[in-house]
């Protein structure tokens, strides 16, 4: 059972409702994080290049800028696992700028919690930012991932 203590609330700044009520934070690297907010228990980092660890449990997934995750079977499991958890647990998705590889992540777990696919894009622009998925191939992979199996 979800104790609400430990998840985001709807409403603060990134956080991403989804149909079942997992609440999931998206988020920009290049901007400080609130010192006010509460931190992740769990984060999915998707960047070319290894981040620095933070303070709290997390997870690299080597995906470059403009681009789709170099290994997309890890890709799925990660974003499964993210899902799992953020059922109980405050997990966070980000990239530096918190829009293209961050809204295709979270395009890909409204796919999870059974938006179709060929409307989780959309889902993520009216619920988490209107800017969402930057490029043809990020919305290609957010309508392919439901098929993937990992």
């Amino acid at each position: 059972m979800r104790n609400d203590a430990w998840v985001w609330r709807a409403g603060e700044p990134g956080v991403l409702l989804l149909p079942s009520g997992r609440l999931i934070r998206g988020r920009g690297l290049r901007r400080p994080l609130d010192r006010t907010a509460p931190t992740p228990a769990y984060g999915v980092y998707l960047l070319g290049a290894r981040p620095p660890r933070p303070p709290w449990e997390s997870r690299w997934l080597r995906w470059p800028d403009f681009r789709l995750p170099s290994d997309r079977a890890q890709a799925h499991a990660t974003l499964t696992e993210a899902w799992r958890r953020a059922a109980d647990e405050r997990v966070e998705i980000a990239c530096a700028g918190g829009r293209g590889r961050t809204g295709t992540a979270l395009a890909c777990l409204a796919v999870l919690d059974g938006v179709p696919a060929g409307e989780a894009v959309d889902y993520v622009r009216r619920h988490y930012d209107r800017r969402a998925v930057e490029t043809p191939w990020q919305r290609r992979y957010v309508r392919g991932f439901g098929g993937l199996t990992g």
